[in-house]
């Protein structure tokens, strides 16, 4: 009797396993490996030696500005073609273009950096005094030595103007808001017609308003009238900011709380403002920096001055960025030096703001 013995073997693999076996893995995109970062900077560098021999030397060019535009078009170009040795266009594309995003962020923050930097160094030497956060410029001779006079009466006056404008332009932009989004209907569509075009008044134009206005007929120069016209442009910037805000909140919120048998008002002031707490915190901000900066609007309704004034209704009130142009303006080095100790002052006083605005917006759930 013969007896036949078997071998097992292992079961073939089904056709789609062995074809996902065979499939190649694709390439993570947003991932930067070691030798994409090597192509990043062999690029950067050798279009640098290339502009610099070709547009230096052979060429005849000059000017910082024309070289850095043909390094970075050069570095473009020379960048594709090395990414394309070994990958798709696709990837190309991604690497060219988040290339230029960064060049873009990088310019913008290199802009404000340089700015910042330069204003803080530049009035170094006033803001080291204490004598400018402590004294005003009344009786003090546009030469006096920095150790003598100070911001005082402005760094006040930019508090009780800005905060009369505040107290103006925020109700009344988030209210036109609430109204062009929530509301609605024809006349809603000419009200947004309104906010839009006045969204790039001039200041001038502002402070003109409320001089023609007011102080012509009797409204004296001051703190006050220097606060309606900066309101005058705030107002349509939060209110054009705060829609946009407001349309972002879901509608399903407004439906779920109507359907609960909340009313319109109810609706809106316990749903959709809530929810659009962070976008109506930047429209604020976003009007607060209109006004703040506001020196035609001051000078026109209020006039400058060099003694404290506390009364917005009294005398004109002078501001930061008033004081700030009229110590340019007479040309003095000391007065200069104290215009940037004063744009210090003012930018620091807009990153509080800024922060403390933020920090409020904040949702109870991330303050936990």
């Amino acid at each position: 009797m013969t007896t036949t013995s078997t071998i097992s073997q292992p079961p073939a693999p089904s056709l789609p396993a062995a074809t996902a076996a065979r499939r190649p893995t694709p390439r993570k995109i947003r991932v930067y490996t070691f030798d994409d970062w090597m192509s990043l900077t062999g690029s950067l560098l050798s279009s640098f030696v290339l502009v610099d021999i070709v547009y230096e030397h052979l060429l005849d060019g000059s000017g910082t500005l024309g070289f850095l535009v043909v390094w970075y078009l050069a570095f473009l170009m020379l960048y594709a073609a090395v990414v394309g040795l070994s990958n798709s266009r696709p990837f190309v594309v991604d690497r060219l273009v988040t290339t230029a995003l960064w060049a873009a962020a990088g310019v913008v923050i290199f802009a404000l950096m340089s700015t910042v930097l330069y204003t803080v160094l530049k009035g170094r030497h006033a803001y080291v005094h204490s004598n400018l956060f402590t004294q005003t410029a009344a009786g003090v001779a546009p030469s006096a030595p920095l150790s003598q006079g100070g911001a005082l009466h402005a760094i006040v006056g930019t508090f009780v103007e800005v905060g009369l404008a505040i107290g103006v332009s925020v109700p009344l932009g988030i209210g036109t808001a609430v109204y062009m989004s929530e509301v609605g209907g024809s006349f809603a569509r000419v009200v947004r017609t309104v906010v839009e075009a006045m969204t790039a008044l001039p200041e001038i134009l502002a402070g003109l308003f409320v001089y023609a206005f007011l102080i012509v007929h009797g409204f004296p120069k001051s703190g006050m009238a220097a606060s309606i016209a900066m309101a005058v442009t705030m107002i349509p910037i939060i209110a054009r900011a705060a829609e946009v805000a407001l349309r972002v909140v879901p509608g399903g919120l407004r439906e779920a709380s109507l359907a609960l048998g909340a009313s319109k008002f109810r609706t809106v002031r316990k749903v959709v403002l809530p929810s659009a707490r962070a976008g109506l915190a930047t429209a604020t901000i976003l009007g607060v920096a209109r006004g703040v900066g506001e020196t035609a609007v001051v000078l026109i309704c209020s006039g400058a001055s060099t003694f404290m004034e506390v009364n917005p209704v009294k005398n004109p009130m002078n501001s930061l960025p008033l004081y700030i142009f009229t110590a340019v303006k007479t040309g003095d080095p000391s007065q200069a030096i104290r215009a940037f100790g004063a744009a210090s002052i003012l930018l620091v006083l807009v990153l509080a703001l800024f922060v403390a605005t933020r920090l409020l917006s904040r949702d109870k759930a991330v303050q936990r």
